[in-house]
């Protein structure tokens, strides 16, 4: 009897791992096209931005960033319209989508403080340097995230991608010099996105 009742729970967490494989597969199944999306848009804002902030010298393009995640949000609602599919939620894709909330905290709550930093800080050092590093936090922060949820997820090309943006995109900027020139890390870590994205599909089609 306690041999059949061990050979029962000894199922059953094979059945509970064999479920949780399966959940990763379908999120990354199901992100895949995601990844080319957000990686596409992010790659095609920071060329429209740098291309705009160069040739007015008005850092005020910036303010473009907040359309990316209106249209984004709209063409990833539109393409699940046309899937139909509806995702079960489940302890896998908590995980991730509280990653990537984390993430989404975290950046805004960055790019607040280098809003309000100059308007309460008359120290010019400081403001500066709140200001050439935005960038490489967000960047930093991004990913973070995106390797985090690779490892959540088991998937060596996310997790490598992660890495491959956050410490890549520090190194490019260490590189760089130009403040208007740092918009080529999210062109960067689009590139990145985007090509995960592909692999991903590749690995899971």
């Amino acid at each position: 009897m306690e041999q059949n009742n061990e050979m029962t729970a000894q199922e059953s967490l094979q059945l509970i791992a064999r479920t949780l494989d399966n959940s990763r597969k379908d999120i990354l199944r199901g992100s895949a096209k995601y990844y080319v999306l957000w990686g596409a848009l992010l790659t095609l804002f920071s060329l429209l931005v740098y291309i705009l902030w160069k040739h007015t010298g008005n850092a005020y393009w910036n303010n473009l960033w907040f359309i990316m995640p209106v249209i984004g949000f709209l063409l990833a609602k539109g393409m699940e319209g046309r899937e139909g599919a509806v995702r079960s939620e489940n302890v896998i894709s908590r995980i991730s989508g509280g990653i990537w909330s984390a993430f989404g905290i975290f950046a805004c709550s960055v790019a607040l403080f280098h809003l309000l930093f100059p308007l309460i800080n008359a120290n010019p050092i400081g403001t500066i340097a709140v200001g050439t590093s935005l960038s490489a936090q967000i960047i930093l922060l991004f990913g973070f995230a995106e390797a985090i949820n690779g490892i959540a997820l088991k998937n060596w090309a996310v997790t490598i991608a992660g890495f491959l943006t956050g410490i890549g995109g520090l190194a490019l900027y260490y590189g760089i010099g130009l403040y208007e020139e740092q918009m080529f890390l999210f062109t960067f870590a689009g590139v990145v996105l985007a090509a995960t994205g592909l692999i991903v599909k590749h690995q899971y089609k």
